[in-house]
């Protein structure tokens, strides 16, 4: 992985996003409320360390409860290392952190097997707090619709590796060895998570999943409340934030760049809030969460890439163990 190129696409995409803002602001006066903003940033800052932590405790919970006793602050800075590359499709860049758990010991499809398992988890967790105040139907049956189809692929494809084996071979015969070796890893990974459907794991994981964006949600609550917006019901206010993450990750665009801002701005407009304040509180809770997240990483992948420099042999696919 090429620290260069990271950060060029890192400095490639926020100077986009700067100047889709704007354009923006160049025709609602956008952050004409900027003081309003720069005085909460710092707390939801820290909600949002807070919220990685709480989610990084549970890949460190389940990697023990499968046998890998990864260092917890070591683990902690190789889980960060994942939000460099966030911004991608379904968030499958942040399987960067592939090349950092090998170096505990972690092989790569137990670090896949992790990632799809936290995110059917968050999935859940994040409806659940959208359905705290779903006023149209229409909304509240297409959100679970998406859940469900996203669970449902995730359960049969974990319950029958033999068709992404078939897939895998058809791949190798037609000379693409590489992206075969990965089709192997994902059906090992999510055959691998069969291991935490029990109880203890579901009920562990969804109860850190909870309070992770749960304090993310009351984050939003509070930042609303700072740019003046008193009018949205608390309940509504909670769940406006996940709900529009589902709308981002349905999306499919990175990192729901662009979607889960023009629906947090939507739902906030449903509530007659002004369109420069609704636009003024997603770009808030954005940089707070993606873009702080994304930051994280950048410093987590360039201090990791710095101690690995002397040599250390960093193989994604060739992990000898494999799922029962």
């Amino acid at each position: 992985m090429r620290i260069r190129g990271a950060l060029v696409g890192f400095f490639l995409l926020t100077a986009a996003y700067v100047a889709a803002l704007v354009w923006v602001d160049a025709r609602r006066q956008v952050f004409d409320g900027l003081n309003s903003l720069s005085g909460v940033l710092p707390l939801l800052l820290a909600v949002s360390l807070g919220s990685y932590l709480a989610r990084y405790l549970r890949w460190w919970w389940l990697l023990r409860r499968a046998g890998h006793a990864v260092p917890i602050v070591a683990g902690f800075f190789a889980y960060l290392a994942g939000f460099a590359f966030t911004a991608t499709p379904g968030k499958v860049g942040e399987l960067i952190r592939v090349r950092y758990f090998h170096d505990h010991g972690v092989p790569a499809w137990r670090v896949v097997a992790v990632f799809v398992f936290e995110r059917a988890m968050d999935l859940l967790v994040v409806l659940g707090l959208a359905m705290l105040a779903i006023r149209d139907p229409r909304v509240l049956a297409a959100s679970t619709a998406f859940v469900l189809l996203c669970l449902t692929l995730v359960v049969v494809l974990g319950w029958r590796p033999g068709w992404l084996t078939r897939g895998a071979d058809l791949l190798r015969r037609g000379a693409w060895p590489t992206p075969a070796r990965w089709i192997e890893v994902l059906r090992d990974g999510l055959a691998g998570g069969r291991l935490w459907v029990r109880p203890l794991d579901l009920g562990v994981s969804l109860a850190l999943g909870l309070l992770a964006w749960g304090t993310v949600a009351l984050g939003f609550r509070h930042l609303i409340g700072a740019l003046g917006v008193n009018s949205v019901p608390t309940a509504e206010a909670l769940s406006i934030y996940p709900l529009s993450m589902l709308a981002g990750a349905a999306s499919m665009l990175p990192g729901g760049i662009g979607s889960t801002e023009a629906t947090i701005t939507a739902l906030l407009s449903l509530s007659h809030v002004d369109l420069s304040v609704g636009v003024l509180a997603a770009v808030g809770i954005r940089l707070s969460t993606l873009w702080f997240a994304i930051l994280c990483g950048l410093v987590s992948v360039v201090g990791l890439e710095c101690r690995a420099a002397r040599g250390a042999d960093h193989s994604l696919c060739a992990d000898p163990e494999r799922p029962a």
